[in-house]
């Protein structure tokens, strides 16, 4: 008799040790599908990336089902939802906008904004991990500043660029409603402290980041956002055409500077193969800047779009 706890015992810890044996191959192909996620960036084909970007998706969603609390699972599912939003939502959004379709503009807008609300969701939740006080920190400029100061290394400064970068795409999307644009200060100051840490991180694009809050619009600080913009060109070897395409759309546009609007755009049009490491970002440059180039577009900005310099 006094044998059946201990069956009953040997049989439960193996039950342990085959959900623990579970657990550990799926953070194994947690961690190892983050490390391959590089390869996407080398995509040069939009529409293929557009299918495996969905495709990455599901697959990320499932993996945070089975490993809730997987770093990982939430760093993939922050970039690539803030990915998806900026490359193919809001792709769509403009392509409507241009067609004059506004019914399918504001779907494809709110596909935008549900991405990066899911993207700040997941980045809030994967920041949580290093520290939890982000409700009471997020009140005012000062508290964020000082809770940002429990984020320290290198990858801290990717949790935060992402995050951010979610938290900034959704404002630029909702920038007539008066409510986001004033919690903007909380992407910029996340934004900020990333840059801090690793400025090089994701080809410096937190600095080009950094240089659109500062250049969105003629109320704020161009001239500093010029500064980053032309910081970020040396940085980057003018290789990322995102660096261009950014500086068109917000410093350019805003200061009515045609000649540097339309030398940017087309300088990332004529550009070859700079990158293979960023062949998808600068398929994407190349789309927006042939959009931007566009009757309306320039329009928007100020210029004649019927004068050709």
């Amino acid at each position: 008799m006094r044998t059946l706890p201990l069956v009953a015992f040997a049989a439960a810890l193996s039950l342990t040790n085959v959900g623990c044996i579970k657990q550990m191959l799926t953070d194994g192909q947690i961690a190892s599908t983050r490390e391959a996620s590089g390869v996407f960036d080398q995509m040069g084909d939009y529409e293929l990336a557009r299918g495996a970007a969905m495709a990455g998706l599901i697959q990320f969603e499932g993996m945070h089902k089975l490993s809730p609390s997987n770093e990982d699972a939430l760093f993939s599912l922050t970039s690539a939802w803030v990915g998806y939003g900026f490359a193919f939502a809001e792709d769509d959004m403009e392509a409507a906008q241009d067609k004059g379709n506004d019914d399918y503009a504001d779907y494809h807008k709110n596909r935008a904004r549900m991405a990066y609300d899911r993207g700040v969701f997941y980045g809030l939740e994967l920041l949580s991990h290093t520290d939890k006080g982000f409700e009471g920190a997020k009140k005012n400029v000062d508290g964020m500043k000082t809770w940002l100061k429990n984020f320290s290394s290198k990858d801290d400064a990717a949790n935060l660029f992402w995050t951010a970068y979610a938290w900034m795409a959704r404002v630029n999307l909702e920038k007539d409603d008066p409510a986001m644009v004033a919690d903007l200060y909380i992407g910029e100051s996340m934004m900020e402290r990333a840059v801090q840490l690793d400025p090089s991180f994701n080809h410096f694009s937190g600095i080009v980041a950094l240089a659109a809050y500062h250049a969105r619009d003629a109320m704020a600080e161009p001239k500093d956002g010029q500064k980053l913009f032309e910081d970020a060109l040396v940085k980057t070897q003018r290789k990322d055409l995102m660096v261009q395409l950014t500086y068109a759309q917000t410093y350019a546009c805003i200061s009515s500077d045609r000649a540097l609007y339309e030398k940017l755009l087309n300088e990332v049009l004529a550009a070859g193969d700079t990158d293979p490491d960023q062949r998808l970002e600068n398929a994407i440059a190349k789309r927006k800047a042939k959009r931007y180039l566009g009757h309306d577009r320039m329009q928007a900005c100020g210029f004649d779009a019927s004068m050709k310099k």
